[in-house]
């Protein structure tokens, strides 16, 4: 039987690599291919090597920039403002939520994020394509 073919591309974008690396390993036993960035940054220049990419799930706070940065680029770039984007956060506060409602992000996870819930975000987002098998 033929391996079936990637889901869609995600972008992981957070500081701690451990995290974006253990999330990474989860999203791609489920068939997503993903991206890692450290950085927004990185986060911009993948964005721009890989226009495939489906959707982003960033880190709201980093140390250069912050995931709302990131979120307000996308927005105002044209061919990437309805990108969908999921933040994840230990640290989010009401400012935070309403800036997130403002730049329509898809959702909000604290960390540590609750894997099941995520997975079932993505489901619903991109179902996994169904295998039909021809009988005799």
């Amino acid at each position: 039987m033929a391996a079936s073919p990637p889901r869609q591309q995600l972008l992981l974008v957070d500081d701690e690599e451990d995290a974006n690396e253990e999330l990474a390993e989860l999203l791609e036993g489920e068939g997503f291919c993903c991206f890692t960035a450290p950085s927004v940054r990185t986060a911009l220049k993948l964005l721009t090597e890989h226009p495939d990419i489906a959707l982003v799930i960033t880190d709201l706070r980093m140390p250069e920039e912050s995931g709302i940065s990131l979120i307000k680029r996308l927005r105002e770039h044209t061919s990437r403002q309805h990108l969908p984007v999921i933040v994840t956060s230990g640290h989010a506060d009401m400012e935070d939520v309403s800036d997130l409602l403002r730049l329509q992000v898809l959702d909000l996870f604290r960390k540590p994020i609750y894997h099941v819930r995520l997975l079932e975000t993505l489901n619903n987002l991109f179902p996994e394509p169904k295998v039909y098998q021809v009988g005799n």
